[in-house]
Order: C-alpha cells, then sequence, then structure tokens
C-alpha cells in the first residue's frame, strides 16, 4: 500500500485532504504531548523535589542529561527518519515514553532517575523529533508548508495548556477533595500524561495508515551511503543558510524565559504579576504561530520571517533602552508583542527548509543537521547568562543578555533575507 505521507498533488480529492488533516492532528497532538510529561518541573517541580527527596541542583543536572541525549540524537535521529516510517517511529517514541512516565510514577531512588532521563532523551530525541518534523513537511503541500508548521507550534501550545490544565485541576482535586498528599496528587497527575501518550501513540500507529513502500521507492537511491548524502547535503548553502536563521531565531525565544526575573529586578513587581504577565504571553503561541503561518503561505514565509525576526529584535532593544517603564500595561502589551513575534518565528523557521528542495531520502537527515546546528543555544546561553550575572548585577544583567539575544536576531533577519535571494536565484536558474 503506498504511504499516505506524501506530499498530495493539488487535485487530491477532499477525502485525501481529511485523512491528510487527521494524520497530521496526530502529528500534532504527539508534539504537543510528548514533552510536557518530561519537563513536569515547569508547573509541579516543588512536588518532584519533595516526592524523589532530591535537591533542585539533582534535578537540574538531569535536565542537563536530557539535554545531552537531545543533542547527540539529533544528527542519527534524522537518519534514521529516512530509513523507518514517521507511523514506527511516533508510535515507539509515544508508547515508550509513556511506559517511562508509568515507571516514573513509581517514585524510584535517584540511581534509577538517571536512566529514565536518559532513556526520556532518546524516545523524544532520537526516534521522534526529524520523523515528527519530516511526517509533517510529507504531509504539506508545497503551497501548505507555512500554515501547516505554523499550525503545528500554534497547536502545540494549545494541546500543552490543555494538559497542563487537566493536570492542575487532577493535582488540586487530589489534595483538596480526596485529602492525598502531594506525592501522591503528583503520581495522579504522572499518570495522566503517561495514558495520554500512550494512547496517542496506539492511535498513531492505527489511523497513520501505509507502511514504507512509497518511501522505500523514493529512497531507495540514496539508503546505504551517510557519508555520500552527508557530502550532497554539505554541498547545499541554502540548507546552511537556514540552519543560522534557526539558530538565530531559537535564541530570541530563549530571551522569553528571563522575562519573569527582568520585570521583578527592573520593575519591582511581585513574582505573582510577574507570573500573570508571562502567562499572558503562553497564550500569544497560537496566536503568533498559526498567524504567521497563514501569513507566510500569502505574503512569502521568508518575508514574515525577517518581519518577526526584526520586530522581536526591536522589542528587546526597546526593554534594553528603557528599563522603567512608566506603565505596567506597557510593559504588558511588550512583553506579549515579543511573545507573539518568537512564536511566530518558531511558527514558520522548519517550513523555509522547503525552500531549499532536499531529497525526500535525506530530508530527516537535512533535519537533524539543522537541528544539531540550530538548537546549540540550549547549551551555551545558560552560560552566557551565568558568565554576564558573575560580573554584573540588577537591570544591567539583562540588558547586555537582552542586547546579545537581539544582535543575533538581526543577523537571523539577514540571514533569511539572504536566504530568500538565494532560493529566487535558484528558481530562476
Amino acid at each position: 500500500m503506498a504511504n499516505t505521507l506524501t506530499q498530495s498533488p493539488a487535485s487530491a480529492g477532499t477525502k485525501i485532504d481529511l485523512k491528510r488533516y487527521f494524520q497530521f492532528s496526530l502529528l500534532l497532538l504527539a508534539a504537543g504531548a510528548i514533552y510536557p510529561l518530561l519537563y513536569l518541573r515547569q508547573n509541579f517541580e516543588t512536588s518532584i523535589l519533595e516526592a524523589f527527596q532530591i535537591t533542585p541542583s539533582e534535578l537540574g543536572n538531569y535536565y542537563s542529561m536530557l539535554g545531552v541525549m537531545y543533542f547527540i540524537c539529533y544528527l542519527p535521529s534524522g537518519w534514521l527518519a529516512d530509513r523507518i516510517s514517521p507511523r514506527l517511529l511516533v508510535t515507539v517514541s509515544m508508547i515508550g515514553t509513556g511506559a517511562l512516565g508509568l515507571w516514573f510514577a513509581t517514585i524510584p531512588s535517584k540511581d534509577v532517575l538517571v536512566y529514565i532521563f536518559m532513556a526520556w532523551g532518546i524516545a523524544a530525541g532520537l526516534t521522534f523529533w526529524a520523523s515528527m518534523l519530516k511526517g509533517v513537511k510529507m504531509l504539506a503541500q508545497k503551497d501548505e508548508q507555512g500554515r501547516f508548521f505554523g499550525i503545528l507550534d500554534g497547536g502545540r501550545g494549545l494541546v500543552e495548556a490543555v494538559l497542563a490544565t487537566i493536570a492542575i485541576s487532577i493535582f488540586a482535586y487530589a489534595i483538596e477533595t480526596n485529602n492525598l498528599s502531594n506525592t501522591l496528587a503528583l503520581k495522579q497527575v504522572i499518570y495522566m500524561y503517561s495514558f495520554t501518550c500512550i494512547g496517542i501513540g496506539l492511535m498513531t500507529f492505527l489511523f497513520i495508515r501505509g507502511g514504507t513502500a512509497a518511501e522505500e521507492k523514493v529512497s531507495s537511491e540514496g539508503r546505504g551511503n551517510l557519508l555520500r548524502d552527508l557530502k550532497f547535503l554539505a554541498s547545499i548553502p541554502e540548507l546552511w543558510m537556514v540552519a543560522i536563521v534557526i539558530f538565530c531565531g531559537y535564541q530570541l525565544f530563549w530571551a522569553t524565559y528571563s522575562f519573569s526575573a527582568f520585570m521583578q529586578d527592573g520593575y519591582e513587581i511581585t513574582a505573582v504579576t510577574a507570573g500573570f504577565i508571562t502567562v499572558a504571553k503562553l497564550w500569544m503561541r497560537p496566536i503568533g504561530g498559526i498567524g504567521a503561518g497563514i501569513l507566510g503561505d500569502r505574503y512569502g514565509k521568508e518575508n514574515i520571517l525577517a518581519i518577526a525576526l526584526l520586530g522581536a529584535s526591536l522589542g528587546l532593544v526597546f526593554l534594553i533602552l528603557f528599563p522603567q517603564l512608566g506603565s505596567i500595561y506597557l510593559l504588558l502589551a511588550i512583553v506579549l508583542l515579543i511573545g507573539v513575534l518568537t512564536y511566530a518565528i518558531r511558527g514558520l523557521y522548519w517550513s523555509i527548509l522547503d525552500g531549499c528542495n532536499i531529497p525526500l531520502h535525506v530530508t530527516g537527515l537535512a533535519i537533524g543537521i539543522v537541528s544539531l546546528i540550530a538548537y546549540t543555544p540550549d547549551i551555551f546561553l545558560p552560560q552566557i547568562n551565568g558568565f554576564i550575572a558573575a560580573r554584573y548585577e540588577g537591570v544591567t544583567v539583562y540588558q547586555l543578555y537582552f542586547g546579545y539575544i537581539a544582535a543575533m536576531g538581526v543577523i537571523g533577519t539577514l540571514a533569511v533575507l539572504k536566504l530568500k535571494t538565494m532560493t529566487a536565484k535558484k528558481k530562476a536558474s
């Protein structure tokens, strides 16, 4: 049976389109459900520390290990995605992540936690990341790349928000109504996330039909020679430009992680007020991601991405030049604007890969190469922030940190405009 995860012709009927949209919805659900289980600390860090009897430093070490596993897995993840169908890889990832979550819910010892986080890194990195992105790219037609990737990121945000709301409700109900301890309530939350992952994994296996026949046909010429494929991809200058764009854009998103502390230090507002503003920013994700995707398909993905990169950079410059705004509402507006633009960047930057005209049989490998470069800020940005904080105090720390990231945003703007010129010349020739 031909694999349905292929780019459909423009003349495809309504039935085929509905099938594509349904399969895309499953990939979106998977992307939105897999990471909240791994990052429960966002909403339940205190309860995790109490339940597992660990320190914040020890928990940080586990997450550092998770990040290292991601980095190690990016390239082989792409290689694997070119050889095994997204259906099977996403299924294994979701069920594996959920099963590890059930193990996590038993509140194992510190020694066991090391292996759980390492295995999570493999499940969410090696078998999931590139295969999910490749699956979305294959489902979207040529003129739908922007909206599909925009909806992917915006939809992920909605899924995470819904699951977080359910999780907090379960936690509160377990404590206030059933009089359970924080640890037992946390276990209920972990069970919810784990069974959600397993359920989505089973749905992926059942409803993303088709084996690997079409992919085998497309990729038969390119398989079996990794060095040749790497050399071929290295010869595509547009691919490296995409890596630079995502590398710069991802750092703009990282800047938003420091907004809460910046507002408390710079504006002396309470943690509750800062928390309200940052939570409001989170709800900008579907607006920014989906809106940018639709606009990108209509007015050009590179154009909208350049505007978002430059706009977010200017927003950070505004915070640097005016560290004491007279109105909390103006601060809220600036933070929300930067939030919308950074989510727009995230929603669009993978869609520009389509302009590189990467053959399908090495698309996964291309995603792995770009990810290996583009997501290195996960490793060095905390070090840069720590370096600045060790030498300066107060608002100056954030001004220097935001200044560096704003400069990277401008470089990203120039890179995406250069990419637009390169792809235009390639089409003309």
